[in-house]
């Protein structure tokens, strides 16, 4: 048995008891039986506070493509996939079976050996008009603590904290994984599936049933926005609301303890909308090796991986808030300029409850404009605005639409926009968090015509204005009001010292008409090896995902002592975890890690979120824990609290 490694100036009085043991791979089970294994040279890190019990039920609310989906209902190409994982697991029976055909020498052409990955695409994809069921299709999130464990083989997202809470006695009846079909709209996973009513449900039974302790509930990445939703769904009056009054949320809930929360969007979902070209779709292609190539799915994967994920209306949750206000425009940016985000220099362990890290190198301090999510070329990200000659993009959504008239496999909305106004997108130059919208709408009319229905991205003038008790604005923390409930914590933890993805430089492809026209140009590099533009993306300071802007504006300006976005003055924290990568192999992916889904397994968060859910405060744990500027950057955004 051996001492967990704690966070260089924490106190380790308040919790001298916190051991961390590594547990066989059998020995685990005993405690917490899964399906799947983790692979740690047949080994499990795991930690946990011998004064420690069970007291506060917890609550998991998983994020975006975490959760496990199956089949209920589908065409005959699904024939014999009654309630089989087309989503996390093993990553599908299709693929499966698409093994078995390739195991077998079966000749069959190119054409029929594509047919099983569309068919898996087709189910996976949701109605293009209803964002519901697409007719004879029905996939549904799996239940249980399993529906997110794992999300493949051997890559866990809530084993590690399961496993470590069971340690001090929590159990199934204790602990509740609050699943959703997360490529919904959030109200649409009441509409059809109830949902966030069977959440409230839960929520009650377990507060009922252990001695009337609330819970602490632990949202990740969108799980996040969804609770946030919830919140404000489960005070408001039926129909549209779960009608549980104003206290329900002080009644039943001690804590929510936010991890890796892209509060005010990333823009990262810009770019997955605009080209497919986020980082998710490469992780799912690094745990189904062969099942996302070219090979499976023919030259046009990227075609069918954009008509399916734009029917997921929850993308549309993740697109930047506030606009240029946050965000920043052409010429300024919160940030400023960027830490050396290659070197990763933040790694000042002092704990000040507001202060913040003085001794940054500022050698490594460079100039950079986050506020240009998109310019289309390096030169305009780099120039001055008053240089820049740009094409208005509004008289060229006016102008009449010329469809591609090229006979093409896979249908995308970009076949219907014409090249004249692809080149109209273009020769705008350069976008902001104020005109991405206009972007969105112009080369995704139909998605953006869903999403404006179910979502919202602005900053709220009046919070008494009726219109904001629609749930489109529920979401968004900048216009809504957190809960009336003083008594409740809410905690922002997430990774810092990792580049993240921020601002993009594009270019107008030169490849078929059937092709995607815009690309990310991953040519375009800094010229140094300290630079923060590196293959056509400028990484600011984050957990890979989410910027720490988003992650820790609301905790650290938005909603810190009573605002009119918090008015009864909900305690809030920041809890920066630092990125060290694994120190050997035992770590597997890191038992320090600051990424968005590794951070999970962070031994230091875990303590955090076992000490709460044992009874302790944001006090107790010493406050806020901060490595980044954000509270200087939050000082330069005018939020008229």
């Amino acid at each position: 048995m051996s001492f967990l490694r704690r966070r260089k100036g924490t106190d380790s009085s308040k919790s001298q008891n916190l051991r961390c043991n590594i547990v066989k791979e059998d020995e685990k089970n005993n405690l917490y039986e899964s399906p799947r294994k983790e692979s740690y040279n047949s080994k499990k890190w795991s930690c946990w506070d011998k004064g420690l019990t069970v007291n506060h039920p917890v609550v998991f609310v998983p994020g975006i493509v975490t959760g496990g989906l199956e089949l209920w209902e589908g065409h005959q190409c699904a024939e014999g996939l009654f309630r089989k994982r087309l989503w996390g697991g093993s990553f599908g029976e299709l693929y499966k079976r698409l093994e078995v055909i390739r195991e077998a020498s079966i000749k069959l052409t190119d054409f029929y050996m594509k047919l099983i990955p569309l068919c898996w695409a087709q189910h996976m994809s949701l109605d293009n008009e209803t964002g519901l069921d697409p007719p004879g299709i029905r996939v549904r999130p799996v239940s249980g603590l399993v529906a997110a464990d794992y999300f493949a083989a051997g890559y866990f997202v809530w084993a590690v904290l399961i496993a470590n809470l069971a340690q001090i006695g929590y159990e199934e009846k204790t602990m509740y994984m609050a699943a959703y079909d997360w490529r919904l709209s959030f109200q649409n996973t009441e509409v059809r599936d109830q949902t966030l009513s069977r959440i409230k449900s839960n929520i009650e039974l377990m507060v009922a049933t252990n001695g009337g302790k609330k819970v602490v509930v632990i949202p990740h990445s969108m799980g996040v926005l969804y609770f946030l939703h919830f919140m404000k769904w489960v005070e408001a009056p039926p129909p549209m609301g779960g009608g549980g009054g104003s206290e329900w949320c002080a009644k039943h809930i001690k804590a929510v303890m936010n991890i890796g929360g892209p509060f005010l969007g990333v823009p990262k979902s810009v770019s997955g909308l605009f080209s497919v070209e986020a980082r998710d779709i490469a992780i799912a292609r690094t745990f189904a090796p062969g099942f996302l190539d070219k090979d499976v799915f023919g030259l046009q994967t990227f075609q069918h991986l954009m008509r399916m994920t734009r029917t997921w209306d929850s993308t549309m949750s993740m697109i930047p808030k506030g606009g240029e206000t946050i965000w920043g425009g052409l010429d300024w940016s919160p940030e400023g300029s960027s830490f050396n985000s290659g070197a990763k220099t933040l790694r000042n362990n002092s704990i000040n409850n507001t202060d913040q890290i003085p001794n940054i190198n500022l050698a490594n301090m460079k100039n950079v404009n986050y506020g240009r999510i998109i310019s289309f070329g390096k030169d305009v990200a780099e120039a001055h605005s008053s240089k820049i000659e740009r094409v208005d993009l509004l008289d060229s959504m006016k102008a009449d639409m010329l469809a591609n008239l090229t006979n093409c496999d896979i249908w995308i909305e970009y076949h219907d926009i014409g090249d004249h106004r692809i080149k109209a997108v273009a020769d705008y130059k350069v976008y902001t968090a104020g005109s991405i919208l206009d972007l969105l709408h112009f080369v995704s009319p139909k998605l953006m015509a869903r999403g404006g229905a179910h979502f919202s991205y602005g900053i709220a003038d009046n919070l008494d204005d009726p219109k904001y008790q629609h749930y489109k604005y529920w979401s968004n923390p900048l216009e809504t009001k957190l809960p009336d409930a003083p008594d409740m914590e809410i905690y922002s933890m997430y990774g810092v010292g990792i580049p993240t993805e921020r601002a993009y430089v594009y270019k107008v492809t030169t490849a078929t008409d059937c092709s995607i026209p815009f690309q990310i140009d991953t040519s375009a590099e800094g010229g140094s090896e300290d630079s923060c533009l590196k293959g056509g993306v400028f990484s600011a300071d984050g957990d890979e995902t989410v910027p720490v802007l988003s992650a820790g504006l609301m905790a650290a300006k938005g909603w810190r002592g009573k605002t009119r976005f918090n008015p009864s003055g909900i305690p809030t924290y920041i809890r920066e975890y630092s990125h060290a990568p694994p120190a050997n192999l035992l770590e597997g992916r890191g038992t320090q890690s600051g990424a968005h889904v590794d951070i999970m397994g962070n031994f230091a968060l875990i303590e955090d979120v076992i000490r709460v859910a044992a009874g302790a405060t944001g006090k107790e744990l010493g406050g806020d824990h901060v490595y980044s500027y954000i509270f200087k950057w939050a000082e330069r955004i005018n939020l008229q609290l």
